[in-house]
């Protein structure tokens, strides 16, 4: 007779290496390209703190000439020269009205007058003039980013595409664009046309845009024989569609951070010639010219140059913030950094 048949158990059997827990994968959420980006822009902090500072200044652009009762350029003699003041800070060791251990503010028996930043020589608000500067100075970033996006971007995209003779023509035509230093374009346009906004805009629409022509022509030529093109091409897509809607998109994160940075150069611009005197004319106030006239001033008022330089400084400082911020959510390479 043979053996009888084994019955198996449950309890025959004892996983290996069992602690209780069995390892399973992990299912992840897949996210877009922008969100993925906007988390990594979140997790920067200096590209945080650079755009709360370019929306508190732009806030105090557009809202602090209306704090108080005084325009740009309204003069008042008997106030002239007086130092940073703020109510409920007399007894302070700042914006107490004192400059050089004078308070101009008692010897002028002015006891109910305020002035945040104070006044210039000419008696002018500081805070108000300050601020009107700021507008022209962030009216020069969105130009600059304008000209960027519109000339410079498809100049480039246009001139990598075609190549061959039309890509050397527009080439050697910035060649000598970029042969003539700024400085001497404004100074014709001053002698044809008058100081102002729209002479300082029209340097930025002649050489504003080489910059981004030229990053945008190398990314052309990096993209436009990938398979994705040619597919394109393949089924009958116009050049014009191939441009801005097939390879526009892979490169617009480029795009955007080299118009960021091109921000702090175009306003540094405006400020050195406004310093110079090649900006806006009196009595209109850019901060470059308050930095001027403050300089005349600086070692008896120091106050005067105090504000716009902190301004500009801070302007300039956080557009390189958010730029560098934006390079480092928008460049899937830094992923890998």
């Amino acid at each position: 007779m043979g053996e009888p048949a084994q019955v198996i158990n449950n309890s025959d059997f004892e996983l290996a290496n069992d602690n209780g827990r069995i390892q399973i994968d992990h299912n992840y959420t897949s996210q877009s390209y922008w969100k993925d980006a906007f988390i990594r822009f979140k997790s920067n902090k200096g590209a945080v703190f650079g755009l709360i500072i370019i929306l508190i200044i732009s806030f105090f652009a557009a809202f602090g000439p209306m704090m108080n009762d005084h325009t740009y350029k309204s003069m008042n003699i008997k106030h002239k020269s007086l130092a940073p003041r703020i109510e409920g800070f007399e007894n302070s060791f700042i914006f107490n009205g004192v400059a050089n251990g004078i308070n101009s503010y008692k010897q002028k028996g002015l006891h109910d007058v305020y002035y945040f930043f104070g006044t210039d020589t000419l008696g002018r608000d500081l805070w108000t003039r300050v601020w009107e500067g700021t507008r022209i100075s962030l009216y020069i970033a969105i130009i600059a980013v304008v000209i960027d996006m519109v000339i410079g971007m498809c100049y480039g995209l246009i001139s990598g595409y075609f190549g061959g003779a039309i890509d050397n023509v527009m080439q050697r035509f910035i060649e000598i664009l970029s042969s003539i230093p700024n400085l001497v374009i404004v100074t014709l346009l001053i002698i044809v046309l008058k100081p102002g906004l729209v002479t300082i805009t029209l340097a930025l629409l002649i050489t504003g845009w080489i910059g981004m022509s030229k990053v945008a022509r190398a990314q052309m030529l990096k993209l436009k024989e990938q398979e994705f093109v040619l597919a394109s091409r393949t089924l009958g897509a116009s050049n014009l569609s191939i441009i801005f809607k097939d390879i526009l998109p892979n490169i617009f994160g480029q795009i955007i951070i080299m118009s960021m940075f091109s921000i702090p150069s175009a306003i540094f611009t405006e400020a050195f010639l406004a310093f110079i005197g090649l900006g806006i004319p009196q009595p209109m106030a850019s901060l470059g010219s308050l930095i001027s006239e403050g300089f005349k001033s600086m070692t008896i008022y120091p106050y005067m140059i105090a504000a716009p330089v902190t301004v500009l400084a801070l302007l300039m400082l956080s557009f390189n913030l958010l730029a560098d911020g934006l390079r480092d959510a928008l460049d899937p390479k830094m992923k890998e950094m």
